[in-house]
């Protein structure tokens, strides 16, 4: 009998509110059909996962929620078999790496961090940025948990007052033509998406009434996910990543996602086929 590596996919609690069995399923057929025994860990509470051949944080969903129990997590799996590498994951769980993607520079949408948010700081990273209407985000972040859109005379989202917060311009693209995802495995091109928000949201995600299409990636997109990507502590096995164009259509990184990334393999030609060959050949 061939060799079969066996994968732990870290999963989340059994309390977690999104359905996310669906795309595990098609993670989970994909690495199955690539040669791999996948079983399921909560990443909460994973127990020894020191007899794995490969330990997979694709559905660590909720870290942004519990930092301290994921940076502890990612210290446990320090010197494991992780893909992607417990550098890239731990670089990744923290958008400050939006000002490192621009200091290189990888056309990023302008970011002002600020470290206790109130009305004043808030009014200066509007001057900052030279905008009015601006979204607020946590710098640990993920499925726009305490993302707010912030209009000009609007008042300051109580979850966000003095606490660390990314401010950014409400980019226009992202309500004329929605959020562009390119997905890589291997650091070869698969496959790519186009996300746009429910009418009156400027939101993608699913969860907010979002929907998504299959798209054509331009060859602008393709190289600026590349040059985002380098920037990467090591070279990451699967990614996606996540960009918006401006008024005048030019597009900058939104986010990498390098942990949990929702993969859309039904878009893509080979069904996953792609990600289940660059996670074997990482065992």
């Amino acid at each position: 009998m061939p060799f079969q590596p066996r994968v732990a996919i870290l999963v989340p609690a059994p309390d977690y509110e999104e359905n996310w069995r669906p795309a595990f399923a098609r993670k989970a057929a994909a690495l199955a059909a690539a040669g791999l025994a996948v079983e399921q860990r909560v990443w909460t509470d994973p127990g020894d996962l020191t007899g794995f051949d490969l330990i997979l944080p694709l559905f660590a969903w909720g870290y942004q929620r519990d930092v301290a129990v994921w940076y502890a997590l990612l210290d446990r799996l320090a010197g494991l078999p992780v893909v992607n590498p417990v550098p890239v994951l731990r670089w990744d769980s923290d958008k400050a790496y939006l000002a490192e993607l621009g200091a290189k520079g990888v056309a990023v949408v302008p970011t002002v961090e600020v470290a206790a948010l109130d009305d004043a700081s808030l009014a200066q990273a509007r001057a900052a940025l030279g905008v009015e209407e601006v979204v607020v985000k946590p710098a640990v972040s993920g499925g726009a948990d305490g993302t707010h859109r912030v209009a000009p005379g609007a008042p300051m989202p109580t979850d966000a007052l003095g606490q660390r917060r990314l401010v950014q311009p409400l980019m226009p693209g992202i309500l004329a033509d929605g959020e562009y995802s390119l997905f890589f495995f291997g650091g070869a091109f698969s496959h790519a998406i186009v996300k746009r928000p429910a009418s009156g949201d400027f939101r993608v995600q699913e969860q907010f009434g979002g929907r998504e299409t299959r798209w054509d990636a331009s060859e602008p997109a393709r190289l600026l996910a590349a040059a985002a990507l380098a920037a990467a502590p090591a070279p990451p096995v699967y990614a996606r990543v996540d960009m918006v164009g401006d008024a005048a259509g030019v597009l900058h990184i939104m986010e990498l996602e390098l942990i949990e990334p929702s993969l859309f393999l039904h878009h893509a030609a080979d069904k996953g086929a792609a990600f289940g060959r660059a996670v074997y050949a990482a065992v």
